[in-house]
């Protein structure tokens, strides 16, 4: 740790961190719930070793048992009404979430599995009868569940899922069947080995009309043994999360009670007649699957904590381990100390950072529109949009990280101990469930393409570029862009040399604006592509197909541009004080660095000279350079337990 302010020649004035303060801000208004966690992971810290030590099935055992124990201590409840043994806190639920990536990740996702997926759907789409019969058990983790949507055959798209439940009206029942092996559920958490219920997703078919989409209730198991007309197939050995027992589900005309259908959106009668309060198909069907974001903003929330153990080893380590003589004193020179050691870990600690009040956003979003706080349709849209972005971009930066952080650890850091290996394979499915990566992105795309149109519920693909096209660019442009960008993009950024000497490159609004354009640009683009496609007669289809990578383009700018407004927003609600400065460096860090990853695209659409992209890559260097003497304080400002570090070697 800094112990005291050093000037350097030209002025600058290094901070000294208050680690203790900053690890506060961090925590923000959940630090109890944080700390309840960190508390219980310390406890069972032992679940590391055993991951590598226990065999195949007594390891899922191990953390069935863990999971349970967890339960008992109100950790995993939070999310849940107090009337039925809950914390009545969405928002504290997310944090614990978070907070339980620290450890090990089998024990994260499984608690994901039977309290935010198979838990949340009981709560968010049924009804009193349904959260009385189960919320109570199901919290404590005496009854276990498994969410069972995703099939061999379909993953991201739900509404071509091929299990039928049919509505028998004589016997009141629903029929539940699965059409194929294309049809069987797969990879379900929980099926394998522990599931008693199952919440499966069906095409529903009342007196012979198909009414898409819903969820049931449905036993899977009886007394420990596998129900009549259900057939269980475990999924094996995985790429990771081998503490979770993923199954293959089949139904074979498993019939369940009329009640077993999830309610809250749409019932069916004892006579057989369909009923919902929303007409519209697609929008019904958006609404109970966006009652599930909760899954994507957790998600999220772990892939950015695992970040936080994976940097947190590595810069220790770096802080620490020395090679090549570099000085002229003849010792060996400390890893951190390179130029390049720098470049690889502290614009990652920056973007950690950045994706962390990114979090906190979208964390404070959700408990607003599910507590009722915010009820607007259009807020609920972009939650989902957010949720889905933010999802896609922390996964994916988890994803290198921890490979990056491994590297700069050397033949070290391919050891068990160091816990790289367990991250790596554990962490790396995050791209994939809660949804596809490029499919998410494609939801934030469709959002701004649309702005959250009316029609946007019952809209696919095709349904976008139509809507696209029938409206002119410039109002595509008007009605997504939040800040009005279109003459003040210009006026910030001119272009020219007389201009690259004038604007301040640390100015935050001038960084904002660079991201701001490029997402503005992007968007009009893709307009202009699929407006020209369609002017074209060619099909929708082959329009969107066409125009994909613009599309995502669009939206992982779109995504950045609000992690940095998010970062941003934190530094000026900050009060003056050398944290902030600390804070400010790695704000500029992740900007610049933001920018100087695209540098080639900002030159090529005249945002950049030659002389301006290479100040860029020098103030980077500078930046990477001033943060390096508080790259220790920053990692222990995330107050990771010791004992999940594990890495004796690494970390000393």
């Amino acid at each position: 740790m800094v112990t005291e302010s050093a000037a350097s020649p030209n002025g600058y004035v290094q901070p000294v961190i208050d680690v203790q303060a900053l690890a506060e801000l961090l925590d923000g208004e959940y630090a109890e719930v944080r700390d309840l966690v960190r508390t219980n992971l310390t406890t069972y810290a032992g679940v590391l070793e055993e991951a590598e030590q226990l065999g195949f099935d007594e390891f899922r055992e191990r953390v069935r048992e863990l999971v349970v124990e967890m339960a008992a201590t109100g950790q995993t409840g939070m999310g849940f009404p107090k009337e039925y043994g809950g914390g009545g806190d969405i928002g504290a639920s997310i944090a614990a979430f978070e907070t339980l990536a620290f450890g090990d990740l089998s024990v994260l996702v499984k608690v994901g599995v039977q309290f935010g997926l198979f838990g949340g759907a009981i709560l968010h789409l049924g009804t009193k009868r349904h959260h009385e019969a189960y919320l109570p058990r199901l919290i404590t983790g005496e009854l276990m569940g498994c969410f069972a949507m995703t099939e061999t055959g379909h993953g991201s798209n739900v509404q071509a899922l091929g299990t039928v439940a049919r509505y028998d009206a004589d016997s009141q029942e629903f029929v539940i069947t699965t059409g194929g092996d294309q049809a069987r559920k797969d990879y379900i958490g929980n099926a394998a080995r522990h599931a008693e219920l199952a919440v499966v997703f069906a095409q529903l078919e009342v007196g012979g009309e198909h009414q898409g989409v819903h969820a049931f209730v449905v036993p899977v198991r009886v007394g420990g043994e596998v129900a009549p007309g259900v057939r269980i197939e475990d999924d094996g050995r995985k790429m990771g999360l081998n503490g979770v027992d993923n199954g293959r589900i089949w139904f074979d005309g498993v019939r369940v009670p009329r009640e077993a259908l999830l309610n809250k959106f749409a019932d069916v009668t004892p006579e057989g007649v369909y009923q919902s309060p929303i007409d519209n198909p697609g929008r019904r069907f958006f609404t109970m699957l966006g009652t599930l974001v909760q899954g994507r903003v957790s998600v999220a929330g772990g892939a950015v904590n695992a970040s936080k153990v994976a940097l947190t080893i590595a810069t220790k380590y770096a802080d620490r381990r020395r090679q090549f003589e570099a000085a002229s004193d003849g010792e060996e020179q400390v890893l951190l100390d390179y130029g390049m050691h720098q470049r690889r870990l502290l614009p990652l600690i920056a973007r950690t950072y950045a994706l962390h009040f990114a979090q906190d956003v979208l964390r404070t979003q959700l408990h607003e529109v599910f507590s009722g706080d915010v009820d607007d349709e259009h807020a609920r849209r972009e939650l989902e949009a957010r949720a889905a972005g933010t999802k896609a971009l922390g996964t994916w930066h988890a994803t290198r990280t921890i490979q990056e952080c491994r590297e700069a650890c050397g033949g070290a850091g391919y050891l068990a101990v160091n816990r790289f290996a367990a991250l790596k394979a554990d962490s790396d499915v995050f791209a994939t469930f809660e949804g596809d990566n490029h499919v998410l992105l494609q939801l934030v795309a469709k959002g701004l393409l649309t702005h959250y149109a009316s029609e946007f519920e019952s809209m696919d693909q095709l349904g976008m570029v139509r809507y696209v096209t029938n409206l002119a660019v410039e109002t595509v442009i008007e009605k997504t862009s939040a800040h009005k960008l279109l003459e003040r993009v210009r006026d910030l950024l001119p272009g020219g040399d007389e201009w690259d000497q004038e604007a301040g490159l640390f100015d935050s609004e001038y960084q904002l604006a660079m991201l701001r354009y490029r997402e503005e640009h992007m968007l009009a683009g893709a307009a202009r592509r699929l407006k020209r496609g369609m002017d074209q007669k060619v099909h929708p289809g082959v329009v969107f197909s066409r125009v994909q990578d613009h599309v995502i383009a669009v939206a992982h700018a779109h995504v950045e541009r609000l992690v940095l407004e998010a970062f941003v927003d934190k530094m000026r609600q900050l009060p003056d004080g050398d944290n902030k400065v600390a804070l400010g460096l790695l704000c500029d860090l992740f900007a610049l660095s933001t920018i100087e990853a695209d540098r080639a695209w900002f030159m090529e659409h005249g945002r950049l000279t030659l002389q301006r992209s290479k100040a860029i890559r020098r103030e980077v260097n500078d930046l990477c350079r001033k943060v390096r003497p508080l790259a220790a304080d920053f990692v222990d400002a995330w107050n990771i337990p010791p004992q999940l570090l594990r890495s004796p070697d690494l970390v000393g």
